[in-house]
């Protein structure tokens, strides 16, 4: 009797079952020299849990952010058509360009905080499937996809921020939230980049008719992915497994980014462990997801931009996070008397 066909989502499935789990020697580390330093205990808040939160996933017990890196994955999306965005298509490209040319909000923070950039062009010119009539992807495009962004980031970093770049996306992710959540179409449809009110009906039209069509295929998280989600969150998704297994900690963007983190932990919570939430968006329905997701956003500022913006941001705090560990002095080197027992 000969084994059951696998398929390239089966890849997939049997490498989240290989990932590694957080070092708890090294927090132990952390944990002990963050008492021997020159401030009272827990006076830095949540700093004092990021650097805990860096050393359980780079496996390292004095966490460093020396080779940051935000990697923005760029994609469009056939349900354009249907007048979901406030911006024509033609604008993937431009801004394409606008990154290249230095001139993107993204290019300022990253200058900023010394953070290193990257930008990929996945097909941007090749819309994906319209989602209310058709696949955004097949399986084996999807997987592709995916290892694509897993390739992403060879080359080595620290700390992975994750962001993307698609007119349309926030249609996407909320067709995505709501295969995998449930509840109306007006709950997970915000205005993305600005749409005035007869946008939004055709962005919760959109949704719903996409829900509709996909139906019962959309019971697997996988699934959920091909059929409604573009490439930039298929290569987003990659990019998170990947940088698991290679012990790099990630920092989510907003409500698109969001949703390729919440396809993986669709399959198991645990997936998505080494990832913190950078910020909260300022599209009203990420707050929700990042509830469900057990994530606590470092930062809200009210932004809606993408791009990786809010993680790059976020990234200065655990940027300073880890400094302050790794270089601050304890209470014998600096001569300052202890806390009386």
């Amino acid at each position: 009797m000969s084994d059951a066909v696998s398929s390239p989502f089966d890849d997939i499935r049997r490498l989240i079952t290989t990932m590694p789990g957080p070092d708890e020697a090294a927090v132990k580390a952390v944990q002990a020299r963050d008492r021997q330093l020159t401030k009272p205990s827990g006076s830095l808040g949540r700093l004092e849990r990021i650097a805990e939160w860096l050393a359980a996933w780079q496996a390292k017990p004095v966490p460093t952010v020396d080779r940051p890196l935000v990697c923005v994955f760029a994609a469009s999306h056939g349900v354009t058509a249907k007048g979901v965005s406030a911006f024509p298509s033609e604008v993937n490209r431009q801004m394409l360009e606008n990154f290249a040319a230095g001139g993107a909000a993204i290019n300022q923070i990253c200058a900023a905080y010394g953070l290193g950039f990257k930008v990929f062009d996945l097909a941007i010119d090749m819309p994906t499937g319209d989602i209310t009539e058709a696949d955004a992807m097949d399986e084996k495009s999807c997987v592709a996809t995916m290892a694509f962004g897993m390739e992403a980031i060879a080359g080595g970093t620290d700390l992975l921020a994750i962001g993307e770049m698609g007119i349309g996306n926030t249609t996407i992710a909320a067709a995505i939230y709501k295969a995998l959540y449930g509840g109306s179409a007006e709950h997970w449809v915000g205005r993305g980049t600005g749409v005035d009110d007869e946008g939004l009906k055709r962005k919760v039209a959109a949704v719903e008719a996409a829900i509709a069509h996909h139906g019962d295929s959309l019971k697997d998280p996988l699934e959920v992915l091909r059929r409604l989600g573009g490439r930039e969150i298929a290569a987003m998704a990659g990019a998170i497994l990947a940088a698991r297994l290679q012990h790099i900690p990630v920092i989510l963007d907003g409500y698109v980014a969001t949703s390729a983190a919440a396809v993986l932990h669709a399959i198991h919570p645990s997936t998505i462990d080494h990832c913190i939430a950078g910020h909260l968006s300022a599209e009203g329905a990420h707050q929700d997801v990042l509830t469900r997701l057990g994530k606590v956003p470092l930062l809200a500022l009210g932004m809606r931009l993408g791009e990786g913006s809010g993680a790059a941001l976020a990234a200065g705090l655990v940027k300073a996070a880890a400094a302050v560990h790794r270089d601050m002095a304890t209470f014998g080197q600096a001569g300052v008397s202890e806390r009386l027992s």
